[in-house]
C-alpha cells in the first residue's frame, strides 16, 4: 500500500493547476501523512502563537491523481483509518471564531493524547478522530484550503471519521484529491476556529464512480447518510442541504416532493458542521433505516 509522506508535497489551495504528487488506479488504498492545520508550528506551551507563519495554515497533503476520474464523475472516498499523533493543540484569539470579539490575546493550549483520551487540564475528552480539510480540485478558480465549497475543502465536518464514506463531484481530470487539518476531537460548529488540531496518518480508499454525478459532497456511515453544503450564511447552507437531500430522495424513490418533505420533517436532521470559516457548512442527515425501508441498496 502506498504511503504519501507530507514532505512529498502539500497544497494551500485546491486547484486544477496543482501538479499531482502521485497517480493511482481507482479502488486504490493509500495512507496519507498530514500536518496539523498550523503545519506543526505550535509544538510547545512556550511557542508564541503570534510569531508563527500564518501563511502556512491549513496545508493539505496532495494532490493525488485518480486514474479514470473525469469531470461529471463522482470520487468515492472511504476513510479506513485515522492514526493520531501523541499531542494536539487548540488556539483562541481576537476576531477568531464565535467568541473572538471578546478575546483580547492569542492563546494556545497543548493537548496531550493519553490512553485514548484528550487531556484538557484535568479533564478527559473522548476522541473523535476526523479530517477537517478533504476534497478535490474545484471547477473554476482556485480555493484556499481554509475555505469549503462544492469541492469539499475545509468543511470541518466531525462525521468525516473512520468508517465514513464521502462522495465528491469531480470537476477536473484525475479529481486531484488532497486532505489535511485533522482533529483528535471537535464539536459541531468548531466555535473557536480550532478543534484539537493534530498531525495524523489517514488511510483512504479512492474509487471513481461513473454514470452518476453530484453538485455537492455527500457522506454516509453506518447510521446515516448526509448532504453537505457550504454557503455564505448558515441559513443558506442549511436550506440548500435540505433541498438537495429532498431532490436526491425524490429521484431515488419516485415519491412526490410533498411526501419526501413530510418524511424529512419527521425523520431528518439539519445539523451544523462549522460556523467560523469564510463559508459556513451544514449537513442534512437521514437515518439509514429509511434507506432499507425505501429499498435503496446503495447511494450510487
Amino acid at each position: 500500500m502506498p504511503v504519501i509522506t507530507k514532505d512529498k508535497g502539500i497544497i494551500y489551495e485546491f486547484s486544477r493547476k496543482n501538479h499531482p504528487i502521485i497517480s493511482i488506479p481507482s479502488r486504490s488504498t493509500i495512507t496519507i501523512e498530514a500536518y496539523d492545520c498550523f503545519k506543526n508550528q505550535i509544538d510547545s506551551p512556550k511557542t508564541v502563537v503570534s510569531d508563527i507563519d500564518w501563511k502556512q495554515i491549513n496545508p493539505a497533503t496532495g494532490p493525488i491523481f485518480v486514474e479514470g476520474a473525469s469531470p461529471g464523475d463522482i470520487l468515492k472516498v472511504k476513510i479506513e483509518k485515522i492514526d493520531l499523533s501523541t499531542q494536539g493543540v487548540m488556539v483562541v484569539g481576537p476576531n477568531l471564531g464565535v467568541m473572538g470579539h471578546r478575546i483580547t490575546e492569542m492563546e494556545a493550549k497543548i493537548i496531550p493524547i493519553v490512553d485514548g483520551k484528550a487531556k484538557f487540564n484535568d479533564l478527559n475528552i473522548p476522541l473523535n478522530p476526523m479530517v477537517g480539510v478533504i476534497g478535490v480540485a474545484p471547477a473554476g478558480e482556485s480555493v484556499n484550503c481554509g475555505t469549503p465549497g462544492s469541492h469539499g475543502g475545509n468543511m470541518d465536518n466531525k462525521m468525516v471519521a473512520e468508517g465514513a464514506t464521502l462522495y465528491f463531484p469531480v470537476f477536473t481530470e484525475g479529481a486531484l484529491f488532497a486532505l489535511g487539518d485533522c482533529h483528535a476531537a471537535m464539536g459541531d460548529g468548531e466555535i473557536s476556529v480550532s478543534g484539537i488540531e493534530i498531525p495524523a496518518n489517514v488511510t483512504v480508499t479512492l474509487e471513481v464512480i461513473k454514470g452518476a454525478s453530484l453538485q455537492h459532497p455527500m457522506l454516509e456511515n453506518d447510521e446515516v447518510f448526509t448532504q453537505i453544503v457550504s454557503a455564505p450564511t448558515l441559513d443558506a447552507a442549511c436550506k440548500e442541504a435540505t433541498e438537495f437531500m429532498a431532490d436526491f430522495l425524490v429521484a431515488k424513490t419516485g415519491l412526490t416532493l410533498s411526501e419526501v418533505t413530510m418524511l424529512l420533517s419527521a425523520a431528518g436532521q439539519v445539523e451544523v458542521c462549522q460556523m467560523v470559516d469564510p463559508l459556513m457548512t451544514a449537513r442534512f442527515s437521514v437515518p439509514k433505516y429509511l434507506l432499507d425501508q425505501l429499498n435503496i441498496k446503495q447511494l450510487f
